[in-house]
C-alpha cells in the first residue's frame, strides 16, 4: 500500500523537502573558487579549488544553473537551484 507522507510532522534523519539555493563565487580570470553560500539543509558536495570542478559536482547531484552574474571585474557569482 502507498501511504501519503505527512509533511507537517518532521522526523529526525529525514531530508528537508523543498527548494534549495547555492551561491558559488569564482574568480573568472583564474578559475579559482572563492566562496560558497547555501540554504540550510541543502544537499552538498565537497568543494574544489577549481570553480569548474565545484560547479560540475553540484550539477551532477541535481542542481540547475539558474544564473551567472558579474560581481566586479574579476568575480562572478553562479546561482544554482535544487528541487
Amino acid at each position: 500500500m502507498n501511504y501519503p507522507r505527512n509533511f507537517n510532522n518532521p522526523q529526525i534523519g529525514t531530508a528537508w523537502f523543498g527548494t534549495h539555493i547555492v551561491l558559488i563565487n569564482c574568480n573568472h580570470q583564474t578559475g579559482e573558487m572563492l566562496t560558497l553560500f547555501q540554504s540550510d539543509h541543502a544537499p552538498t558536495e565537497p568543494v574544489s579549488e577549481s570553480c569548474a570542478e565545484t560547479l560540475s559536482r553540484y550539477i551532477s547531484i541535481g542542481y540547475t544553473l539558474i544564473g551567472a552574474y558579474p560581481l566586479n571585474k574579476r568575480e562572478i557569482q553562479y546561482v544554482l537551484q535544487y528541487r
